[in-house]
């Protein structure tokens, strides 16, 4: 058996505690008035197969079949009938045609169709590579190893540009661009993150704030107002102090924004809009490091969205500022 590097072991130090799956908020926090909005369930909103893995803990027996017979052989089920398909996942006809339909397409046609631009654009041969899977081994090369982890950042970033809401993105930087105050939440790596967005807003002269002390980040959610603006970062979506915070914020009734992997996760729950990023990290692989990058590039959109709506004044908010501080980075 091949040996793999001890990421996990590393990850597990240092990683945000999580809110468990049947867990609640405390109960001084149930009561968050504010309601998820309405989100993009169509086809389009991201990547087929991607869907599917997040949705498979809420199928049916009958769907998780079908689920795992696709994710197991993508481009088999591309050319399978409703038949054929029912028939290898061990369900019936109808199985099948409820499930495509609970992924938005009519019925099986139109999911494969869908499935196969997927597949295509991926390149089947690469998608079942050892670059595409991603796994760090003790074997791998240098070249492997820089290729494995170039491949999954650039996929993070483009799939989840793809899947973008853009409409709950630009409400997000319309707030923001009328001069709202605006707190960034994260803990540990989803922490960089939101910091690299407050010292951004800040260049730009947008009041914004961010601390890594988990604690002031739930006194500074607290005393919020609908006023303001509060984002906060998580990929899983169940990171305990991020949780708490967002919903206090929401609570105080701010506009509250959630960038996470994982919409249906507690943290999207408890806000009003969700940016959503995609990047593999149901193992150990180089996705633990690809969900960075799919958060930055989320950032880097909404950042320059505030920036293009405020362009009349950026020259006046950069002018105050010394030179070396607007040319550093």
């Amino acid at each position: 058996m091949r040996g793999w590097l001890p990421f996990k072991e590393l990850s597990e130090m240092t990683a945000p505690r999580e809110v468990a799956p049947d867990s609640t908020v405390p109960s001084r926090l149930d009561d968050v008035s504010s309601q998820p909005a309405d989100r993009d369930t169509s086809p389009n909103s991201t990547l087929l197969v991607e869907r599917i893995r997040r949705a498979r803990p809420s199928f049916s027996a009958m769907e998780t079949a079908v689920a795992d017979h696709l994710l197991s052989d993508p481009s088999a089920v591309v050319s399978a009938t409703t038949a054929e398909l029912a028939k290898a996942a061990g369900v019936s006809q109808a199985s099948v045609v409820r499930f495509a339909r609970s992924l938005g397409y009519e019925g099986l046609p139109a999911l494969r169709l869908s499935l196969a631009r997927e597949l295509t654009r991926l390149d089947v041969e690469h998608e079942l590579s050892g670059v595409a899977r991603g796994r760090i081994d003790a074997s791998d090369s240098l070249h492997d190893l820089a290729h494995k982890i170039g491949f999954h950042e650039a996929r993070s970033i483009e799939d989840t540009v793809s899947g973008l809401d853009l409409t709950c993105l630009d409400e997000v930087a319309h707030a923001i661009a009328a001069r709202r105050p605006v707190t960034v939440l994260g803990v540990g790596a989803s922490g960089l993150v939101a910091e690299d967005l407050c010292q951004k807003l800040q260049r730009i002269g947008q009041q914004c704030q961010f601390t890594s002390d988990t604690h002031l980040q739930l006194v500074q959610a607290a005393m919020r107002t609908p006023q303001d603006v509060v984002i906060g970062i998580s990929f899983s979506g169940r990171t305990v102090e991020t949780h708490k915070a967002l919903a206090l914020a929401a609570n105080a009734g701010a506009l509250s924004v959630a960038i996470t992997g994982n919409p249906d996760s507690p943290i999207g729950q408890v806000v009003s809009h969700v940016l959503t990023t995609t990047a593999r990290e149901d193992e150990l692989r180089i996705g633990a490091l690809a969900s960075r990058m799919a958060q930055l590039a989320v950032v880097d959109v909404l950042f320059a969205r505030i920036a293009q709506l405020r362009f009349d004044d950026l020259d006046a908010a950069l002018a105050v500022l010394p030179r070396d501080v607007v040319n550093a980075g």
